[in-house]
Formats: structure tokens, sequence, C-alpha cells
């Protein structure tokens, strides 16, 4: 379900939170599932339950979770929530985009690299994009 990856420069509470958006966002968990119990998903992990209490408190900021007192984390689903992720990969897209540029790599470039990796994926049976 999560896998952290230990050689990501991000801090373990922020790949957990965008796992969990990810498995939400596509379905794979359902709203008003019960989300892994902190202590559960920490040994699970092996990281601190800190860090899981931590990314859960992010997810519900964000509005991804919703907590019961008492009874655990749930998954709140909303299709606004499908808006803000996109919203968030295209601020990282366009933060790429102009690295690649300062480093001398065009847009053709960069757009022969997508429509081959699109193509590759519809090759494996991927999903088509828009």
């Amino acid at each position: 379900m999560i896998i952290i990856d230990y050689k990501d420069a991000r801090p373990i509470y922020e790949q957990v939170v965008d796992r969990f958006q990810m498995l939400i966002l596509t379905g794979a968990l359902e709203p008003n599932t019960r989300m892994p119990s902190v202590r559960s998903l920490a040994v699970e992990l092996s990281i601190n339950p800190n860090t899981i209490q931590r990314a859960y408190a992010e997810l519900e900021r964000q509005g991804f979770i919703y907590t019961v007192k008492g009874r655990g984390n749930f998954v709140a689903y909303d299709e606004k929530l499908l808006d803000v992720r996109k919203e968030q990969l295209l601020k990282k897209l366009k933060e790429l985009v102009r690295e690649a540029r300062e480093i001398g790599i065009g847009i053709k470039e960069l757009a022969g690299w997508l429509t081959e990796d699109e193509e590759k994926a519809g090759a494996r049976g991927g999903k088509e994009h828009d």
C-alpha cells in the first residue's frame, strides 16, 4: 500500500501524504473507509508513529481524511480534491519546465519525452491521458 523511498529527499511524512492522496484520488481507498491506525501503519512501515500522525494531520487539513473521535480516521473524498491535486502537479510541472529551460532543454525536447512516455504507457496498457 505505502512504500517509503529512503533515497527521496522529501520528508517521510510528505511521501506518506502523497501516496495516500493518490490512493484516494484513484479510488483505491473508497470514501468513508477507515484508514489504518497510526500505530499499525507506523509498525508496518517501521517508522515513528509521530510521522504518521503528522501525515494524517496534513491529509485532514487538506480535506482527504476526517477523524471520528474514538473511532479513527476515514477517507473523505470530494471532487474538488482532484482539482487541488491537479493544481499541485501543474505547479510542479511548471517548476520543472523552468529548470529544464535553464539548463538548455527546450519545449520541443520536453514534448518529445512526454509523447514517448505516453506511447510507452499505451503499449503497456497504461491509462490514456487527455
